[in-house]
């Protein structure tokens, strides 16, 4: 019997290896000679590094950066075997993981150790950067992203713009030449796991706003900020930003990279998976495993086990989620590509309570997933 184990992070417990580790071990339990193939996923947030070097080799890099908030912090990026290409996250620098609960400040919070990692990289003389911007604390339309990178985002003063999606209203121009000239010949790959535009009602604000502690108020002053923002980088830079898709992504931080320095906006998901080379491994296999840490409707937007699920169903081949959470009420379109769906938070626990024990909890379903295998090898 051939399993391929192909799970994202479960975020604020385990890395998406870790988990693929623990679920491995419920699959040998159950059948200790079955082929057990780990491939760990990510959609182009908190993981990819460490997705990207296991599946391609390289080394981890460590940068004393900037946190949303300003503060000292070490970031971590990777340079593939190559020695041309580097691997980004943008959650290593100004991730929501990098502040607590009371800490959430969207009208202030920046993107800038992100740039700081990408001039980084710069430096290290990579020519072809792949950039995942998911899990990100800020919604300042990439705007510290472009600072660290020599763009010049200047008041009507002529005195740069304070860092923050909030103060974006007081931007008078801007000024790309620099940075133009410097990545002019640097490929960058944006990875986001989203389709959200910039602005609207699916925008950066709306949508993205409030899971970062953006009240009601502060949601329609950062949509009134990128706005403005908006109309001048089409102005200055001659990109339309407003309603292109995956340029609310990151709060913006996909549509600042594709307006300065040409980044082309993929889907995350999918760059990944052609990098792991998940196709291939799926060739004569009986079952995959996948999962995250919630399940939602989100997951429909080019989340990771969506991308494992839909690549497995098309060569006919079963497919289990494992997740922490589920919303209740999945949409059709999540559960028709999974046989089962198996929640590992059990009705009656809260979510601090179910993240206890983590990866007993996954070996056991692990072992589970087998289980739910007839003699043939397919799915109950």
């Amino acid at each position: 019997m051939k399993i391929v184990i192909a799970p994202d992070s479960y975020k604020g417990s385990l890395g998406a290896g870790r988990v693929a580790d623990a679920l491995a071990e419920g699959v040998q339990r159950a059948n200790p000679g079955a082929e057990i193939i780990r491939l760990p996923v990510a959609d182009g947030g908190e993981g990819t590094v460490e997705v990207m070097l296991a599946a391609c080799g390289g080394k981890a890099i460590a940068e004393r950066v900037e946190d949303p908030l300003g503060r000292p912090c070490d970031a971590t990026w990777g340079v593939l075997a190559d020695g041309r290409t580097a691997i980004i996250e943008m959650a290593a620098a100004s991730g929501l993981s990098r502040l607590s609960k009371g800490e959430l400040d969207p009208l202030n919070a920046s993107s800038y150790g992100t740039g700081q990692l990408i001039e980084a990289a710069r430096h290290y003389g990579c020519r072809r950067m792949v950039i995942g911007i998911g899990g990100s604390a800020t919604v300042d339309g990439g705007s510290g992203i472009l600072e660290a990178l020599g763009v010049h985002l200047l008041s009507s003063q002529g005195t740069p713009v304070a860092r923050g999606g909030g103060s974006l209203g007081q931007l008078d121009r801007i000024d790309a030449s620099d940075a133009a000239l410097r990545f002019r010949e640097i490929d960058i790959s944006v990875l986001c796991d989203v389709e959200n535009p910039l602005l609207g009602d699916a925008g950066a604000a709306a949508v993205f706003g409030p899971q970062k502690g953006a009240s009601a108020e502060a949601v329609s002053e950062l949509e009134t900020a990128l706005t403005h923002y908006a109309a001048v980088v089409e102005r200055d830079l001659g990109v339309q930003i407003a309603h292109t898709p995956r340029c609310g992504a990151a709060g913006g931080a996909g549509a600042a990279l594709y307006a300065a320095v040409h980044a082309r906006l993929e889907k995350g998901i999918e760059a990944i998976l052609e990098t792991i080379e998940l196709r291939r491994h799926l060739e004569g296999c009986d079952l995959v495993i996948t999962g995250e840490g919630r399940m939602d409707s989100q997951t429909l937007h080019g989340k990771a086990p969506l991308g494992v699920a839909s690549m497995a169903a098309a060569l006919g081949v079963p497919t289990v989620a494992v997740v922490g959470d589920a919303e209740s009420g999945l949409p059709a379109g999540i559960r028709s590509l999974y046989t089962e769906i198996m929640r590992l938070r059990a009705e009656t626990e809260t979510v601090a309570e179910s993240m206890l024990n983590t990866e007993q909890r996954l070996r056991d379903a692990g072992e589970a997933a087998i289980h739910s295998l007839d003699g043939n090898g397919s799915a109950r």
